[in-house]
């Protein structure tokens, strides 16, 4: 999990994969923050179509961006024409189910060397308090997304530079596991996901064994 306010470089962690490295599944279909582009990629919003472009994927790295817009194109869609006999409840758990469904895919229908990076805002509490930005209560209160995942680091800015906190300040969710990051780094996801990959020695070589062209394609 990677979340953090707008701006404060989750899009720009990116930056340093090579252009057939990552899956990148973006959910809004907005520009990447720096120049070029990935082989690989899709634009949507449909969990369907997510979750059989991941099973198909080439690569060993996937990223959702912004996945919480799975969570907002959903409610935008539904909440204003509820269908004959359902109510808002049903909206909400329909929200808090696909969104469960997507993490529960990945868990157990993927192979344990595929890492997928789920990027999402945050959102702070009147108590200072922060988590990410999610909608309706049920995915708050009875799930907790961030207990389903073991990696939750926060984008972060001081004047020019731009890092991961990977430990919790004591008001937010930010982890990792011991050993595996300093309390501050880059702003980097390549390089996170080198480091994941040598911690728990999981492979980084596509199942083929070789890489396509810079191209994009569609997955």
């Amino acid at each position: 999990m990677i979340y953090g306010k707008s701006g404060s470089g989750k899009s720009r962690s990116l930056k340093n994969f090579a252009p057939d490295e990552i899956f990148l599944i973006n959910v809004v279909g907005k520009r990447l923050p720096f120049p070029g582009t990935f082989r690989y990629q899709m634009k949507t919003d449909s969990y369907q179509t997510i979750t059989t472009g991941l099973q198909k994927m080439p690569t060993k790295t996937a990223v959702i961006d912004d996945a919480g817009y799975l969570l907002t194109n959903t409610f935008m869609k539904g909440h204003s024409a509820p269908k004959a006999g359902s109510s808002t409840f049903d909206l909400y758990n329909d929200i808090a189910d696909n969104f469960w469904r997507l993490l529960m895919f990945i868990q157990s229908q993927l192979p344990e060397d595929v890492i997928v990076y789920i990027l999402m805002h945050e959102t702070t509490s009147d108590f200072g308090e922060t988590k990410l930005r999610t909608i309706g209560k049920l995915l708050d209160e009875k799930v907790c997304i961030e207990g389903m995942v073991t990696i939750c680091l926060r984008c972060m800015v001081e004047g020019d530079r731009h890092f991961f906190r990977t430990q919790s300040s004591g008001a937010d969710i930010s982890k990792s596991p011991e050993g595996l990051f300093d309390l501050e780094i880059e702003n980097d996801l390549k390089f996170v996901d080198q480091r994941i990959r040598e911690y728990w020695g999981l492979s980084t070589v596509p199942a083929d064994g070789k890489r396509g062209s810079s191209e994009p394609e569609a997955i």
